[in-house]
């Protein structure tokens, strides 16, 4: 039994693979794998491990020894799904493994952009503080999150988790209606009603036709000028050039970003440019403790177990 870890580096360098070497006799773990390599290198391999790595129907029906395709991701958008069923090649996917990761990303975030950590902190080693008159110099507003709303945008696991941290520091939450959503949902607020009455807007929903740029021009002006905006989902949900504006003129107070349309971003991204001290870029980190990266090593091991038994779990196909 042969396996191979595609793209090993997008996990980081500082994790256990030992519950998945166990389980196979072979195990070759690369790094990095391009395009142009995927093919030789999974030749002969039962199992294959990725997280981002693209394979197309094209890959997949040369692959005929391949029967698993373990993702250490929640999205699959990366796998021809409807090429993986007809090869015969089950794909399942990692779920609840970096929530408490991503909750607390949203909420060290929101208590950076409410209470200024940034600003403060930066005047202090520019010896502002020392020169001050005041031994409380309040130079930027500091908000408390006790009373203000919180509006998510998606609530699966993470919009879950999230809601339940907010609430912990009193925050009222409402959850949005999610465009394209076909179910009824008495617990759910149109869009427009959360933008504009949350303080505070986290997005945890999918990248779709319904929700790709939902955070647009329009959105923008709905949403109240002293309101904060949180990103750990999917780039694409929002038009970047729009928000930059956005900050820029004040239409809203904040924003803490995770994620963006192209990541790398080899073109750039307006929020990249953008100079405002109202802005948190971070290059998609909200999910990666080594604690929540370990969980996924070890929940595609339980998945892979499985297959190997014969049994379903978490399987995509």
């Amino acid at each position: 039994m042969k396996a191979v870890f595609l793209d090993y580096a997008t996990m980081g360098p500082d994790l256990d693979l030992s519950p998945l070497s166990a389980l196979v006799d072979e195990f070759d773990v690369y790094d990095v794998t391009e395009s142009d390599q995927v093919a030789e290198r999974i030749a002969g391999s039962r199992l294959v491990f990725t997280n981002k790595i693209r394979f197309t129907d094209e890959l997949l029906n040369a692959a005929p020894e391949l029967g698993f395709i373990g993702l250490t991701a929640t999205g699959t958008d990366n796998i021809d799904l409807d090429g993986a069923k007809a090869a015969g090649v089950v794909v399942s996917n990692i779920r609840a493994y970096c929530t408490q990761s991503v909750v607390e990303h949203v909420m060290g975030t929101l208590l950076m952009l409410t209470h200024n950590l940034g600003n403060y902190a930066a005047f202090t080693r520019a010896g502002g503080w020392q020169a001050s008159d005041d031994f409380c110099p309040l130079s930027w507003p500091l908000r408390q999150l006790t009373d203000m709303t919180l509006g998510i945008v998606g609530f699966g696991e993470l919009g879950r988790g999230v809601a339940t941290a907010a609430g912990a520091f009193g925050m009222k939450t409402i959850v949005a209606a999610r465009p394209g959503s076909t179910g009824v949902l008495t617990d759910r607020v149109p869009l427009e009603t959360v933008l504009r009455e949350s303080d505070v807007i986290s997005l945890h929903c999918p990248l779709n036709d319904d929700t790709r740029g939902i955070i647009d021009r329009k959105a923008l002006d709905t949403m109240k000028a002293d309101a904060f905006l949180i990103n750990t989902a999917r780039g694409a949900l929002i038009d970047t050039q729009a928000l930059a504006e956005a900050l820029k003129a004040g239409d809203i107070a904040g924003a803490a970003i995770d994620v963006l349309p192209e990541e790398p971003p080899v073109n750039g991204d307006p929020l990249l440019d953008y100079a405002g001290d109202n802005l948190i870029v971070t290059p998609h980190i909200a999910w990666a403790t080594r604690e929540a990266r370990q969980n996924a090593i070890t929940e595609l091991a339980l998945n892979t177990r499985a297959f190997l038994a014969g049994e379903s779990r978490n399987r995509v196909v």
